[in-house]
């Protein structure tokens, strides 16, 4: 019980501060990687004492996490709501450093702790990767509200596929990301593949296909 009540009465971490050291904290994670990283570099890089980190983030893995939802440098996107599928994901997507340029860096320098630290595999994900499958989630359920795409479509499947493809090109083939290529994944690859039959037929157009069938069919 003491060593709680001490705990809830230490200062706490704010404000510009806060932020001064997560900032601090991205840069150290793409320069040296997750596993080289510690505490006491980041408190050197942001001129704070250990402790200090330590009344705020228990562990590493939760200040990397922290730091990768909230830093300036880290990948982050908003919900853009254009009135069509094809412009919410460019506007999503383009046009800013969220996929592209230091971004990639960052999510390239903790790829491997995701495999090897369960503790930040579980913030990342929770903290980082959730909210981000969140907003392309309501970019396709818009495009099935407006009836641009099939009710049919799986949503959770085809929602993380462009960031997929693109951390693919980044990370495997080495190519960059600039907006350039996110427009043609997303002409070639995405809005193909949720206007193909097999993921459903969009209700607007239901009617005009099935007579469309019907008429073949006496045709042949």
């Amino acid at each position: 019980m003491k060593k709680m009540t001490e705990h809830a009465h230490r200062p706490r971490v704010e404000g510009e501060r806060e932020d001064e050291i997560l900032d601090a904290t991205v840069e150290l994670l793409m320069e040296v990687g997750y596993d080289r990283l510690t505490m006491d570099a980041v408190a050197k890089r942001a001129r704070a004492s250990k402790a200090t980190l330590y009344r705020r983030w228990e562990t590493k893995a939760s200040l990397v996490a922290e730091a990768l939802v909230r830093a300036k440098a880290s990948p982050h996107i908003e919900p853009q709501d254009t009135g069509s599928l094809r412009g919410d994901l460019l506007a999503t997507f383009c046009g800013h450093e969220g996929l592209g340029g230091a971004a990639t860096g960052v999510l390239g320098a903790v790829i491997t702790a995701v495999s090897t630290d369960p503790e930040f595999a579980h913030l990342f994900r929770e903290n980082f990767i959730a909210p981000k499958i969140a907003v392309s989630n309501a970019i396709y359920r818009r495009a099935q509200e407006r009836g641009e795409i099939g009710t049919d479509v799986d949503v959770d499947l085809i929602a993380p596929a462009l960031a997929g493809i693109l951390m693919h090109r980044a990370f495997l083939l080495g190519d960059p990301i600039d907006d350039a290529t996110i427009e043609r994944v997303v002409d070639h690859v995405i809005l193909p593949a949720v206007r193909h039959p097999s993921c459903g037929t969009p209700p607007s157009t239901q009617g005009n296909h099935k007579l469309t069938k019907d008429k073949a069919r006496k045709t042949t």
